[in-house]
């Protein structure tokens, strides 16, 4: 249809004004009825559209037929010019529905630019066209004053048109085709009231060539499926034409000014139609721009608000806790109080959102944020900083007492359970208290820093309970950071290496293995303890790569040893992996690189875990050591007994190998009870098939306690301290000297 618009058109208005014409006009009227009908069926518009076009072209139809009557009849031709008005007023009740539903985001900008246009639009309808009608115009003035209006309507008609176009919603094909009929049947109005203006003559049928147009777009549009959201509200558009905007409106509002300024009104009646014109285009610019400065103003508020504040529980960010806490840090020094910060944060909040959801993660927070809002003085200010901590500011505080005082009630307050659409939910908080001191503090951002170093304390502690600053944590703070800031660096300055502790047969007094620990001597001879640099290494990710240097380099000793025959052929090597380590896709491979790089058996390969990596994310490791078991490599279970596993753990992990924990160790020559469980682990270790090695043996009478329960196999300061790959032929060959470990009897 849109391309037969252009044919049709040209056809009629070359066409000889005679039964041509009508009929041309006539196939226009009867494929666009057809097309509204397919269009209703196929698309399914809105009532009212289809429904308005259909009466729409009824009404034009009839105004038509009796306008191209050769009748001198003021009747009918005031009949005519009345249908004709009819026609537009049912266009801007049209387009008034379609606009009222798509007219988007910033409507009021968007009607004062539409009214700029109508404004202008109105000013040269009456300039070129009404004004002149009135000397030239022979017919009734009834019949002047209907086409008067009929053509004033058509500003309307644009006005709305624009205000369509300048929406902020999606302008689909249906649209654009939508405003193409109802531009071209403007142009025609215009050519028709250039006829009757009687300043230039058109032939008539190029005069109603625009109406051709005009129905073959109306079938246009009926037919396309986007009719169907013609009058819906859709998404808006990510990019909006202002600049389209901002030029026709500038233009609209030029041209009058230019229009006026080069011609001179032809009479009173001129003159104030003129006049009352531009007032009121000038009133409708003023207008804009005040409605634009003043929404430009709360726009601005709008986005300093959004920028200061959270948007979940419209607390305070950090950024304005910050000014907040600057400028009690400032009034402080003009009275005798002591700012002070709690630092909250919602205990084990990941597991909510894991197990409820995001959603009930949410609420929680909300209704965290309420309960703070609840159980707080009114002087104190509360900021959410960020994912589950929040912030709690009383710059009254007097000392450190009374901060302590508020923190136990915000804790005590959580002591009630949370009112969530999923249920009540039981929280707890870990609080860190900070009170200004100028020796430590200087700014906001240190109180806060120092209050989040308390929290961590406090978590430390074992959650749920509050920790006051001291100078102390800022020193382990900022050696914690040292010491992180060196481990990036470690592997690569060869600060780190590997000592073993062999692992003997208790019977036999064979060395059978060795266990790899990892040691850190700074390049300043700094020593770093394992329990201080690996669990940051774990918590960093940076033992993913060190893990790899370690068990590549721990086999790589193995395999030296065994080809100088310092060892058994069958000797194993024991290598400590993490939680880290087992969640890293590249693990299995990394392990199978290992062993063939150094050329070793996997069966020789043990790997020691701890108990918690049962508990924490089970599936992801059950997977890497099901795959690694497979290959052959052994798994074992580091310091068992001080963990939370549980038989149906050990059922379901590929575990081989027990390791009981140094603590039982410690008493078991004197402890009856301490002996009691290690015999019961021994046992359970045999009924299902697992190997048993006892840790931390430091004196005779542990071996022989451990010879007595039927333990096979110990490692410990009594047998060896962790010596160096050097020392280690050494080593072994004091330990064969002993033999049999049994034999020996304590002093």
């Amino acid at each position: 249809m849109v391309f037969l618009a252009p044919g049709a058109t040209v056809l009629h208005g070359l066409s000889p004004a005679d039964s041509t014409t009508d009929f041309i006009y006539l196939v226009a009227a009867a494929q666009v009825v057809f097309a509204v009908l397919v269009g209703v069926l196929i698309n399914k518009p809105d009532r009212k559209i289809w429904s308005s076009i259909l009466f729409l072209i009824f009404v034009l139809l009839i105004a038509q037929f009796f306008d191209n009557r050769d009748s001198s009849s003021v009747g009918a031709k005031l009949f005519s010019e009345s249908l004709f008005l009819a026609v537009q007023l049912i266009l801007v009740l049209g387009l008034f529905l379609v606009v009222r539903r798509r007219i988007g985001g910033d409507p009021m900008n968007v009607v004062f630019d539409a009214l700029v246009i109508s404004l202008a639009s109105w000013f040269f309808i009456w300039v070129g066209f009404l004004n002149p009608a009135r000397a030239f115009s022979p017919d009734d003035v009834s019949v002047t004053v209907i086409r008067g209006l009929t053509l004033a309507s058509s500003a309307i008609v644009v006005f709305m048109l624009a205000t369509l176009l300048f929406g902020s919603s999606v302008r689909t094909p249906s649209t654009w085709l939508a405003s193409g009929a109802i531009l071209s049947s403007l142009v025609g109005d215009v050519l028709y009231a250039t006829n009757q203006s009687g300043r230039l003559s058109i032939d008539q049928q190029i005069a109603n060539a625009p109406y051709i147009a005009s129905l073959f777009l109306v079938s246009a549009t009926v037919l396309h499926p986007s009719v169907a959201t013609l009058s819906e509200q859709t998404t808006s558009r990510v990019k909006q034409p202002l600049l389209g905007r901002m030029i026709l409106t500038t233009t609209a509002l030029v041209l009058p000014i230019l229009f006026l300024a080069l011609s001179n009104p032809t009479d009173d009646s001129d003159r104030f139609v003129r006049a009352a014109s531009i007032f009121v285009l000038a009133a409708t610019v003023t207008a804009r721009v005040v409605f634009a400065v003043r929404a430009n103003a709360a726009l601005q508020e709008r986005l300093i608000v959004s920028a200061q504040t959270d948007a979940l529980t419209d607390l305070p960010n950090r950024g304005l806790m910050l000014e907040h806490v600057q400028s009690a840090i400032v009034a402080s020094r003009f009275s005798n109080s002591r700012p002070a910060a709690l630092f909250i944060d919602v205990d084990r909040f990941k597991n909510i959102n894991d197990s409820l959801g995001h959603s009930a993660g949410d609420d929680v927070l909300i209704a965290v944020a309420q309960r703070l809002r609840v159980v707080l003085p009114g002087r104190c200010i509360v900021g959410r900083i960020s994912g589950d901590e929040f912030v709690v500011l009383d710059a009254d505080s007097k000392s450190q007492s009374d901060a302590v005082m508020l923190a136990d009630a915000v804790l005590e307050s959580f002591h009630e359970p949370l009112a969530l659409r999923q249920g009540d939910v039981f929280v707890s908080a870990s609080i860190g208290v900070a009170v200004l001191d100028d020796a430590v503090t200087r700014s906001a951002d240190d109180l806060l820093r120092h209050a989040d170093t308390a929290m961590y304390r406090a978590k430390d502690a074992g959650r749920n309970c509050v920790a006051v600053f001291d100078s102390s944590m800022l020193e382990r703070v900022n050696q914690r950071l040292a010491v992180e800031t060196a481990l990036y660096r470690a592997l690569e300055r060869r600060e780190l290496r590997l000592v073993h502790q062999p692992i003997i047969d208790i019977e036999l007094g064979d060395v059978i293995g060795f266990e790899a620990l990892m040691r850190w001597d700074m390049e300043d001879g700094t020593k770093i303890s394992p329990a201080e640099f690996i669990p940051i290494a774990e918590e960093t990710g940076v033992i993913v790569p060190i893990g790899s240097w370690a068990l590549l380099e721990a086999l790589s000793h193995l395999r030296g040893w065994i080809n100088q025959g310092i060892c058994r052929r069958d000797a194993t090597m024991s290598v400590n992996v993490s939680p880290r380590q087992l969640h890293d896709p590249n693990f299995v491979a990394v392990v199978n690189e290992a062993l063939m790089r150094s050329r070793m058996p996997a069966d020789q390969l043990w790997l020691e875990v701890t108990e918690g990596v049962m508990i924490t994310q089970p599936d992801q490791a059950l997977e890497t050591l099901r795959r690694l078991s497979s290959t052959g490599v052994r798994v074992a279970i580091d310091d068992f007994g001080t963990g939370y596993s549980s038989l149906s753990f050990l059922q379901k992990f590929p575990i081989h190998r027990l390791k009981i924990d140094r603590s039982f160790i410690n008493e078991l020559a004197e402890d009856a009870s301490a002996k009691s469980l290690v015999k019961t682990i021994i046992a359970m270790a045999d009924s299902l098939g697992l190997d048993v090695v006892a840790e931390g043996v430091e004196t005779v009478e542990q071996l022989h306690a451990l010879g007595d329960l039927h333990c096979k196999k110990a490692q410990g300061f009594l047998i060896s301290h962790p010596v160096t790959p050097e020392t280690m032929g050494s080593t072994v060959a004091g330990l064969d000297k002993i033999g049999k470990w049994p034999r020996l009897r304590p002093l």
